[in-house]
């Protein structure tokens, strides 16, 4: 699936980070970051094209996939975006780039907004899949979203409850909740679900995904309300993009949420549900070209 890609493990920020990098580092770099419970591989259907023209760096997120999970602090910080975001400046660094575009969906697509936010310097521009602000989708919460976005609320619960009822059926808690799109599993090759499968099996596998999400419920909601209340918006160029059979459009207007804490926002719906660049992966391609062009 990553043709001519090498192995990324490198220790960054404290954290051993995982996952592929492909294309000649000489080419403009290029950040790809994945979202929940997937890992890298949600871009095996476009990386390969991509590096063509990128050189492209697609890792694990610290508590997802191969890469680490770190001890929790009492504050969950350690699993905040704030973090992660500093993880991503420091691996892009040590892979030789100060300044880098970043296409983030989902979970990653959090990390990618509070890169723009932290490191205008570093995100020459950025590209966020199917969400609205976190801060936003918490404070409008309904009985829909509940109902949609149940494992936002399941996650957050105190440890090890959320963890042990998915280590003991974690294919079942996966094929559920990302079979239930309006294109149920077929968008992930057996292979690569098997992949998501077994990097939630095991002891405390699932630990560093619920950490994620506790510290979205707290220590990220902390950062975006100080963000706003100073004043402080987003300057990096953002191009965003949600599928059209999905929750986030349905019961949010993500353009207007993002146009309310950025200054330069575009972007549309596209014809599928949650999984961007699994279901429409071609059209999901050109976006990505067309942004960066």
């Amino acid at each position: 699936m990553f043709d001519g890609f090498a192995e990324l493990d490198v220790r960054v920020n404290g954290v051993r980070l995982r996952g592929r990098v492909g294309g000649d580092p000489a080419r403009p770099p290029l950040l790809l970051v994945h979202g929940f419970p997937e890992s890298h591989l949600i871009w095996h259907r476009v990386a390969p094209s991509l590096a063509r023209d990128f050189f492209v760096v697609a890792p694990d997120l610290r508590g997802y996939g191969a890469s680490e999970r770190p001890p929790a602090t009492a504050d969950h910080s350690s699993y905040g975006k704030r973090e992660m975001a500093r993880d991503c400046v420091e691996l892009l660094a040590h892979l030789g780039h100060e300044r880098f575009a970043v296409v983030g969906h989902d979970r990653g697509a959090r990390v990618t907004a509070r890169l723009a936010a932290d490191h205008p310097d570093r995100v020459t521009r950025a590209m966020l899949l199917d969400i609205a602000p976190t801060l936003d989708m918490y404070e409008a919460t309904s009985r829909a979203f509940a109902a949609a976005y149940w494992h936002w609320f399941f996650l957050i619960q105190p440890a090890p409850l959320p963890e042990t009822l998915i280590g003991a059926h974690p294919r079942m808690f996966v094929e559920q909740l990302m079979g239930s799109g309006s294109a149920g599993l077929d968008p992930f090759p057996p292979d690569v679900l098997a992949a998501y499968v077994a990097a939630l099996t095991g002891p405390d596998r699932a630990f560093g995904m619920c950490e994620d999400y506790r510290a979205a419920a707290t220590i990220d909601l902390e950062h975006d309300r100080a963000d706003r209340a100073a004043g402080r918006r987003i300057t990096v160029p953002l191009r965003v993009l949600w599928g059209a059979r999905g929750v986030v459009g349905r019961l949010f207007d993500p353009l207007a949420l993002w146009r309310a804490v950025a200054d330069e926002v575009t972007g549309r719906p596209v014809d599928c549900g949650h999984y961007l660049p699994e279901e429409l992966p071609d059209e999901i391609e050109r976006e990505i070209r067309t942004f960066l062009a």
